[in-house]
Order: structure tokens, then sequence, then C-alpha cells
């Protein structure tokens, strides 16, 4: 029995003040297709300023009249569902590691980066929209944030299963800055039991050869463009969630324009529900699995008995166990537990290797802070010649300001980063040690 269908949208706006272009007329345009009445759910990413809020909300209010924006950090979480349908309850989780602060031109750790969840009430149906925007990646060769964006899609991953409920259908809709073939990618596709929307290897979202904003490096770089930007479902206790369509929706360029719409490119994906048959309850049964995993794999995962149809055939010889979709065909039973293991396994590695990392970042920032004193006691000890003695005062406390901060960072911020990485660690392992005898309630 069909429950409901919903056209559900992501799009990272690029609103960043004072640094995106055309900011304002883009934010127009978008205000114009979304107030289309074409989309019910829309969820959007890098709404940086209050002023484009208020304006994305009151450009749309007569097809969109709900909506929710998250505060969080020192800029906003950037984060602004608009629905056409109520919400009635939102909550905010912010990650436990987000870049670094003193990583100005970044600005990521400023935006308080986390997920949101809005839950959303559609025709009787209890629907839970989750919109986040993990750190970026700013340098393919050299990912210093690379377990960061690893941390963050786990704990995404563990708020969507821990806040799910009784809800009809979970979607992430969002920047995630993550291709089908990284890491982070997999432990939250993985570790969430989630299906994603897009099927196929012919759809890229940015970096995009027809953007106006894609720059001549990054065409080089990655001259099709790369898909970062997706839509995740999941449908809840005997619901099956379908994917009918999936698109990116708006023109290649903002009409009567020579600009694009954002840097990124708008994602549509149409969702139909439908009513399951509840079985009757069943022991629990718990299994082993040993199994290898080709490398590169990209796999869409379908857990059966929470949100997914059974045959009569599969009922019999698939109880509880997940289905996995990988390119169009069905692979082992065996392939799902095996791929979110071959996935922590890595993560787990990311970790240890940051925290060895963290340990030596410690260690340099205090011995040179301790160099930076002894320069600091020559300074003053030292007399200074004539007409130079502002000059030197300046550069005392430049060297006293160049300490403290080498302390701060050896101390309160090492143990900071510290203790983020180790709580994602000691909950990837905590998974890791009971997922393959526990399986059903993975």
């Amino acid at each position: 029995m069909l429950l409901l269908e919903l056209n559900i949208l992501t799009l990272n706006i690029w609103g960043i003040p004072y640094v995106s272009s055309d900011r304002r007329p883009r934010i127009d345009a978008i205000c114009k297709e979304l107030a289309s009445g074409k989309y019910d759910i829309v969820s959007l990413q890098e709404v940086w300023a209050q002023q484009d809020s208020e304006l994305l909300q009151k450009g749309t209010e007569a097809v969109l009249p709900h909506s929710h924006y998250f505060h969080s950090g020192v800029m906003g979480a950037g984060l602004l569902v608009l629905s056409k349908y109520p919400i009635l309850g939102t909550l905010f989780h912010a990650w436990s590691v987000n870049g670094y602060f003193h990583r100005i031109q970044h600005a990521d750790w400023f935006g308080g980066k986390g997920v949101g969840l809005c839950r959303i009430l559609v025709g009787g149906q209890m629907v839970h929209l989750y919109n986040a925007h993990l750190h970026a990646e700013y340098d393919n060769a050299n990912d210093e944030y690379k377990t960061h964006r690893v941390i963050q899609a786990f704990d995404t991953a563990q708020f969507i299963e821990a806040t799910r409920g009784n809800s009809a259908l979970q979607i992430l809709a969002g920047d995630l800055n993550a291709q089908p073939q990284d890491i982070s990618y997999k432990v939250l596709l993985y570790t969430s039991k989630m299906l994603d929307s897009c099927d196929s290897d012919s759809f890229r979202t940015n970096e995009c050869e027809h953007n106006s904003y894609t720059s001549k490096q990054a065409r080089e770089r990655n001259p099709l463009g790369i898909r970062i930007d997706h839509i995740f479902v999941r449908g809840g206790d005997h619901v099956n969630a379908e994917i009918a369509e999936y698109k990116l929706p708006f023109p290649e360029r903002v009409p009567g324009e020579k600009f694009s719409f954002s840097d990124h490119e708008a994602v549509m994906a149409k969702l139909k529900l439908f009513k399951l048959e509840p079985r009757s309850e069943e022991p629990v049964a718990t299994i082993e699995v040993n199994c290898l995993v080709e490398d590169g794999e990209s796999c869409s995962v379908r857990e059966l008995g929470a949100g997914d149809a059974l045959t009569g055939e599969d009922d019999q010889s698939s109880q509880h166990q997940p289905e996995i979709q990988c390119n169009g065909s069905s692979t082992s039973i065996q392939s799902m537990p095996a791929a979110r293991t071959a996935a922590l396994l890595e993560a787990l590695a990311l970790c240890d290797a940051s925290l060895l990392q963290l340990n030596t970042d410690r260690i340099l920032y205090y011995s040179a802070a301790t160099f930076l004193f002894v320069l600091l006691v020559l300074l003053v000890e030292f007399t200074a010649p004539v007409g130079m003695r502002t000059i030197f005062l300046l550069l005392k406390f430049i060297v006293f300001g160049v300490i403290l901060f080498c302390v701060f960072m050896a101390s309160i911020w090492n143990y900071m980063e510290r203790n983020g990485v180790l709580q994602g660690k000691k909950s990837m392992e905590v998974m890791l040690h009971h997922a393959q005898k526990y399986e059903y309630f993975y």
C-alpha cells in the first residue's frame, strides 16, 4: 500500500558573505526555483548569513511554509530546512572534531558544524530529515581533515540510528564532502544501513565542467567533476522506501544570466513509501561472518526487515539479513557485514595515525614554546639600541604571543582534539566488536 510520495532536494548554496560570487542574485534565483512547488522538503547548506536565511524562508513561504535554521558555532551551522509539511520537532548534534580554529582560511571550525534533525509530519507519517555538511577537503594529496570527516560520518550514522525511533522514513540530505570511493562515505553508508538514492556513476554534483564557478585547475584535476552531495534514505519498520527518480533538477545557468545557481549542483530524489504487512516476531539469531570485500566496490545498502519488501522466497532464506545492491545486481548476504568491517578497520587505522600525529604535534609545540621562551629572556636582558626600543618592545610582545599560542596548542587544544578522536575511535571499536555476533541489532 502506497503511504506517500516525496520530492526531496538538497543544495549547497555557497553563501559565504564577502567571498561567494554573485551571492544575492543567485539566492534570488534559488528562491524562485524553490518556490515553483516542485519540491516537498528542501535541505540547504552553507546558508551562513542570517539575511540569506530569512530571504530564502520568506521567498518560499507560499509553497514551503515551514522552515528551521540550525544555529551553532560562531557563524551558525549554515543548515536550513524548508518544508511543505509541519516540522514538529528539531534537534542539533555538534560533532566532537571539526577542523582547527587557527586555520582561519578554512573556517569550518567557526561554523560549529554538526547534523540537524527535523521531525516532519507528512500525511500522518513521521519523516526524519537529517541535514549535514561534513568538513571540506582542501587538499586531496595531503588531506589533514580526513580523520575528522570519518569521525563526523560515523557520528552522523550513530545519531540517525539513535533518533530514528518509530519514524516511517529517515532521509540524510546534504553536502557530505565524500565521494563513493571515500572511506567517510563507506563508513556513513554501511554503519547507518541507509540507501544511496543515486545508482549511477554518471552524475556529478561539484566541480562540474558546465558550472560557471568551476576553476580551470579543478577541471584539469577532475574533468568530469565529483559527486559529494547525497540523499540517503532508509525506511522504518514495516515500510519500504523506493527511489522512483533521481536527477539534477536545476538548469546549468540562472535563467538570463551567465552564472550558475551555486558551485554545487542541486540534487533531487523522488521517494515512494509503501506499507508492508508486519511479520510475527521470531527468535533473534546471531551470525558470524568472515568474507572478503573487493577494494573500490561501491555498494548501496538496503536492510531487509527494517523498511524493505520481502518476497515469499526471500522471507524463508534471508530472514532479517541485509541485502546489498552493487551497480544494479545483488551480491552475497555476507557482503554487508564484511564491507562495514573493512570500512571500520580502515577508519580505526586513520584514528590511530591521528593520535600519533597529535602526540608528535604536542612535543613540537612544547619545544617551540621552550625555544621562544629562551629567546624572550634574551630579548628582555638585551638593551635595545637607541631608536629601536619600540621595535624591540613590539618584537617581545609578538614572541610572547606566539609562546602562548604554542602552549595552548600543546595543552588545551591538543587534549580537546585527542579526546574527540578517542571518542570516535572507541565508538567504532564497540560496533566492530559486537556487530558480527549481534548482526540483527546493527
